[in-house]
């Protein structure tokens, strides 16, 4: 944290002092340590962070945070190690832990997406980047001798899931809760003149809650399931093409069963929570007098509302070509309270 003094900024350390402004000291206050990483330039003059324009390297390379790869709809991170003749090395920050700012660099990359932070993605639909090879060139503007590059390799060993579930229900509005009673209006208590005091009047009753709806239907679902064309890709396993349709969206994956499933779910939606009853008002007080008066009666709690009934699950299909069959234990379906899943064999053609 910086004041200007003299003509010039002199620097603070964490800890600052208030002054009233005729130079009394007031109190302490800590200076959030976050506010000073929030400059670039202060992380570069405090050593956070390096320009490798600076930097003596003489060579670099690049290399995948998981060297296993990125699948369709994940991400992977990249790490730069810049290295000098003398044998020293930096490293990029993020995934890499260093101080090499990856503004400083420039990422070209095919198939798989590059941000300005080292990240790399893959889009989600499996067709866009079939039987294509991730690819990554780091070249440094400060450097133009040096660059680096490495392959992306694909996987679909991941677990991948297709939620076509019904709606949750709307919960119900809570009742309203009762007025409370006024308080009876004062008597005397002289023994000779009495006079009663007011009762309480009643409190009001709370409304009862509202009924939350019923969850939605799952939708109606049909799975096919092909082998992959030039597997196996991975060791001896085939890889599945699938693809999910509602009939209003279709959805496509390759699942590797080495590792990979595919969970369907046409569940019911659940239904919406009843409201809660509002609390009855409290009876109002008795006024004081001889005799003194009755306390009003409090109101009734309102009835909490019913819970909305859960939807049903959708009808799923299941049509698969006979050379997947062995590993029909990779798809995982859900559809609770709906009917009994229809599997059917029959040869297909690659889905795309």
């Amino acid at each position: 944290m910086t004041f200007p003094g003299n003509g010039r900024l002199r620097t603070m350390s964490t800890t600052a002092v208030v002054l009233s402004r005729f130079g009394k000291v007031i109190w302490p206050v800590l200076v959030p340590v976050f506010l000073i990483s929030g400059c670039t330039a202060l992380k570069v003059k405090m050593g956070m962070r390096m320009n490798v324009a600076t930097l003596p390297v003489t060579s670099m390379d690049v290399r995948l945070g998981d060297p296993k790869g990125v699948a369709p709809g994940k991400k992977d991170r990249l790490i730069v190690t810049f290295t000098a003749t003398g044998g020293q090395t930096w490293k990029t920050e993020g995934a890499g832990g260093g101080a090499i700012m990856w503004q400083d660099l420039t990422v070209t990359s095919t198939v798989v997406s590059a941000d300005g932070s080292g990240n790399l993605s893959l889009p989600s639909d499996p067709r866009l980047s079939d039987g294509r090879t991730g690819h990554v060139v780091v070249t440094v503007p400060s450097h133009n001798d040096l660059k680096a590059e490495v392959d992306v390799p694909l996987r679909y060993d991941q677990k991948y899931y297709a939620d076509f579930s019904g709606y949750k229900g709307m919960d119900g509005t809570s009742g309203t809760n009762g007025t409370d009673g006024m308080r009876g209006s004062d008597g005397n208590t002289d023994p000779l003149h009495g006079v009663a005091g007011g009762n309480g009047t009643d409190g009001g009753d709370g409304g009862s809650g509202n009924n939350g709806s019923s969850g939605g239907d799952g939708a109606d679902v049909h799975v096919w399931l092909a082998p992959h064309p030039g597997s196996p890709t991975f060791g001896a396993t085939t890889l599945i093409e699938a693809e999910v349709s509602s009939g209003k969206k279709d959805i496509f994956y390759l699942v590797d069963p080495n590792g990979g499933s595919l969970t369907v779910k046409s569940d019911g939606g659940q239904g919406g929570k009843g409201g809660k009853g509002g609390r009855g008002g409290r009876g109002g007080d008795a006024g004081s007098g001889w005799p003194p008066g009755s306390r009003g009666r409090d109101g009734l709690n309102g009835q909490d509302g019913m819970n909305g009934f859960d939807g049903r699950g959708g009808q799923i299909t299941v049509t698969y070509d006979p050379a997947v069959a062995p590993y029909l234990k990779s798809l995982l379906l859900s559809n609770a309270d709906g009917p009994r899943p229809v599997f059917e064999s029959r040869r297909l053609n690659p889905l795309w």
